[in-house]
């Protein structure tokens, strides 16, 4: 009798070592610490936006979140082991345009991002500035799209590669423009922006991070940026989109977190909810203007219509230039 009232005096204690050990893991969330996966070298601006967010989440929830820089195959290394890690919460991919969006458009990828992965929140997007080198024989967007129009096939553009954001970028931009130009490409971002600067190369749309040292020092000028809005980083530089013919143009690259598909939903809204959280405050949003990330923070349904636009921008303008990766 008196182990039967014990029982029962008890059971609220005891009911929690009842439930099956995931759903203890789940109600405890995080209760460990949870490991990122950054599939570029440290340093890169993927990198730097999953740690600074990354950082303030681990404030927040006193669980540290543990960045994990596995580079290679374009970012396509890293993304593929979150991709078959265990769905419980505890991976996450720091996740970008390159390896989600564009790289499984032009080349084969050993997994799906459509099918391996559940999108958590986008953090922010990276803007793409217009450069011309300094003795290009035009002062605004406006007179380049005239200047380059007016003479197809003279004037020749700087990328970081064939079928890299930068590439389709600009492609998005001389399709809607009507310009016919010549594509040099080079194996990274920065020997391009140094023949543009140089002058060997007239022009490049890359990312405001790579550009804006260039322009604000007068290394290069500075015609327009990607985003339809502008951006609060650089309110100097003018919408491209205000270009007549151009209206629309609205792209860039975009950052966040990503986890294996079949993550329970709880785990996933609980990732979102501090994501927001930590972009809410100025440190955060301060430290990602310091490396060229506008703040834009997407979650759940939304970010998912996101990435699917964003997905078939992409896909249009590689469809039109049949780009192909081997």
């Amino acid at each position: 009798m008196q182990r039967r009232t014990l029982l029962l005096a008890t059971g609220g204690l005891a009911a929690p070592a009842l439930l099956p050990a995931p759903a203890r893991a789940q109600a405890a969330y995080p209760a460990r610490p949870v490991r990122m996966i950054v599939p570029w070298p440290p340093g890169q601006a993927t990198d730097l936006m999953g740690r600074i967010t990354a950082t303030k989440i681990s404030e927040l929830w006193g669980q540290p979140i543990v960045p994990e820089n596995r580079a290679g195959a374009g970012g396509m290394i890293g993304t593929d082991l979150v991709a078959k890690a265990a769905p419980d919460g505890y991976t996450i991919l720091a996740a970008s345009t390159g390896p989600i969006t564009t790289a499984p458009l032009v080349q084969r990828t050993p997994y799906d991002p459509e099918k391996d992965f559940t999108p958590v929140a986008q953090i922010g997007i990276s803007p793409y500035v217009l450069i011309v080198r300094n003795n290009f024989p035009a002062r605004t967007a406006e007179e380049f799209v005239a200047k380059v129009r007016a003479e197809p096939g003279k004037y020749t553009y700087a990328t970081s590669g064939t079928g890299a954001a930068a590439h389709l970028i600009t492609l998005m931009f001389l399709a809607k423009a009507k310009l016919d130009t010549v594509h040099v490409p080079f194996q990274g971002s920065a020997p391009g922006l140094t023949a543009v600067t140089g002058g060997q190369v007239d022009f490049a749309i890359e990312t405001l991070a790579a550009t804006a040292p260039l322009f604000r020092q007068g290394q290069v000028r500075a015609l327009g940026v990607s985003l339809r809005n502008g951006t609060e980083l650089a309110p100097e530089v003018m919408p491209l989109a205000r270009v007549p013919g151009i209206e629309g143009y609205d792209v860039g690259a975009f950052g966040g977190y990503m986890v294996p598909a079949r993550t329970p939903e709880d785990v996933v809204k609980r990732l979102a909810e501090e994501t927001g959280k930590a972009l809410a405050t100025q440190e955060v949003r301060d430290q990602l203007a310091r490396i060229g990330f506008q703040p834009q923070h997407r979650e759940g349904a939304d970010f998912a219509e996101f990435l699917r636009r964003h997905r078939e921008e992409f896909r249009e303008i590689i469809q039109a230039n049949n780009i192909r990766v081997d």
